[in-house]
């Protein structure tokens, strides 16, 4: 057990020194780019911790620069896919990468620290935003994508399963917090807050997520009704339509309660749910 976790440690300090050679050859590329910047700083950090001989007991602080680092590099990379409007040749190759790159911080959490839970390792706000960035990312493919009627055409499939995937991803951001129950144990003064809380809607990150959620299901719903013989005989398939439908209700009911007047359009979310419904 001992040198398993010894190995795995390495493992993760290899990782920590190979990243640094990536974010220095990204750097030449823009060196004034701000998250390249801070990711160079923290690795600068980490590898001065492993070059004094670093503490098991420090795993957890470790882990959660680790996986800044590899939040601060993808964001640089997906800004790069996203400025090329995601070429069809090299995308789903660079996605793939970006995507297990994004996983790696949660799949090391767990086998170095197999006592504790991941989101106690890592932080609920690191989790979430490992899970923000995947389906995000997923969502802003696919949305370039449907702009492309002829490829969809001849990939359905591979669309299908990476709004499947994206749809996943973004739904267990919503799921890293327990929504708050509000009993006797619960004291919050402002009634709107409260009622956020108790929906599990804790930021505009997570309205956003519910916005991104309800239009890829639609999409999904979408394509699926032109090819029924694709992921309808996939027990595994989500179900777009009440997915879609339940998470827009949510969107629309806080948008035009709580936030009215903030900024938060439900045009879109309303056109959607009218298909949807």
């Amino acid at each position: 057990m001992a040198d398993d976790y010894r190995r795995q440690g390495f493992e993760l300090e290899r990782r920590i020194f190979e990243l640094d050679i990536k974010c220095s050859s990204l750097r030449a590329e823009k060196q004034d780019d701000d998250y390249l910047q801070n990711a160079s700083a923290i690795l600068d950090k980490l590898k001065s911790y492993y070059r004094q001989g670093g503490e098991s007991s420090n795993l957890s602080k470790v882990l959660q620069d680790y996986t800044q680092v590899i939040l601060d590099i993808t964001f640089y990379e997906e800004n790069k896919l996203v400025d090329q409007e995601f070429p069809e040749d090299c995308s789903p190759f660079k996605i793939q990468q970006l995507l297990q790159d994004l996983t790696e911080p949660e799949v090391l959490s767990g086998r170095l620290a197999p006592a504790q839970e991941v989101q106690s390792v890592l932080g609920l706000e690191l989790l979430e935003c490992l899970y923000w960035r995947r389906g995000a990312l997923l969502y802003m493919y696919c949305h370039t994508l449907h702009q492309r009627k002829q490829w969809i055409k001849k990939n359905k499939d591979t669309f299908l399963k990476c709004i499947q995937e994206g749809v996943r991803y973004l739904m267990r951001m919503l799921q890293v917090r327990n929504s708050v129950k509000l009993n006797d144990g619960v004291v919050l003064h402002d009634t709107a807050t409260a009622n956020f809380l108790s929906e599990g809607i804790f930021s505009d990150t997570h309205l956003l997520t519910m916005m991104y959620i309800g239009e890829m299901c639609f999409w999904a719903v979408k394509y699926e009704d032109c090819s029924a013989d694709t992921m309808d005989r996939k027990e595994d398939r989500l179900q777009f339509r009440d997915i879609g439908t339940q998470i827009l209700n949510k969107y629309v009911l806080a948008c035009e309660g709580p936030l009215q007047g903030q900024g938060w359009n439900t045009e879109n979310a309303k056109e959607i749910l009218s298909i949807l419904q």
